[in-house]
C-alpha cells in the first residue's frame, strides 16, 4: 500500500506506559461492544477468521471459540506477547507481528475479517486502498464486521463515522449494522447473503 497510517512510535509509546491502554480488560464500553459484536455474527461458526490489530487479544479469545482458524496481527510487540499469552489454549490461533498496511495477507481468503477499532488510524489513500482489497481476501460467503468509535480523537487521520460511510460507499453490501453515541457497526459481504432465518429454513429465500 502507498497510503500511511499512524506511525509505530505512537502504539509503541502506549503500551509501554500500561499493558492494557484502552482499558479493554476492565471498562464495560469494552465488554459491552465485544457482546455486541460477537451477537452481530450471524454464523456460529466460521471456517477461517482474520482479526487485524488484535492488541492483547481479549476480544480474539472470544473469536477463537467460534472458528477453526485465528490468524491475529498487530504492529506492537508488547501487545503480541500479550495476545500470544491469552490465547495459549487455543492451538488453531495464530499471532504475528504485522502491520495492517503492510502485512496484510494477501493470497489468502477469510470467512470472518474482523475491522475493530483499526480503520481510523488510516490516512484517506490507505483508507480507500485497504477497503478496496476486502472482496478479493473473503471466501465466497465471507463477512466483514467492523466496528469503530464515533467520538472524534485527535491523533486519529480519520473519525469512526468516516470510516464507516466509506466502507458504505464502496462495493461492499450491508447486511446488518448498529449505532449509538459512542460507536458504530456494519457487517458487510462482498454480495448478497440469506439472512439467519432463511438459513435456518424459517422462511424463503429471496427469488432471483
Amino acid at each position: 500500500m502507498s497510503g500511511k497510517r499512524l506511525p509505530d512510535g505512537y502504539f509503541h509509546a502506549m503500551y509501554e506506559a500500561v499493558d492494557d491502554p484502552w482499558g479493554f480488560t476492565s471498562r464495560w464500553y469494552e465488554q459491552r461492544k465485544y457482546a455486541l459484536t460477537l451477537a452481530a455474527l450471524p454464523s456460529p461458526r466460521y471456517g477461517s477468521v482474520f482479526e487485524p490489530g488484535c492488541s492483547i487479544g481479549v476480544l480474539s479469545a472470544a473469536l477463537a471459540a467460534r472458528c477453526e482458524r485465528l490468524l491475529c496481527i498487530d504492529v506492537s510487540p508488547r501487545a503480541v506477547v500479550s495476545a500470544r499469552r491469552r490465547l495459549a489454549s487455543a492451538p488453531h490461533a495464530e499471532v504475528r507481528p504485522g502491520d495492517i498496511v503492510d502485512d496484510w495477507p494477501d493470497g489468502e481468503r477469510f470467512d470472518l475479517i474482523v475491522l475493530s477499532e483499526v480503520l481510523y488510524y488510516l490516512d484517506a489513500e490507505a483508507l480507500h486502498e485497504l477497503i478496496r482489497r476486502l472482496p478479493g481476501s473473503l471466501t465466497p460467503d465471507g463477512e466483514i464486521v467492523a466496528v469503530h468509535w464515533r467520538w472524534p480523537v485527535d491523533e486519529y487521520p480519520q473519525t469512526g463515522d468516516a470510516v464507516h460511510e466509506a466502507l458504505r460507499s464502496s462495493s461492499l453490501v450491508v447486511s446488518a449494522s448498529y449505532s449509538d453515541t459512542d460507536f458504530r457497526l456494519d457487517l458487510l459481504r462482498a454480495r448478497p447473503g440469506r439472512s439467519v432465518a432463511q438459513r435456518e429454513g424459517l422462511v424463503g429465500s429471496p427469488k432471483t
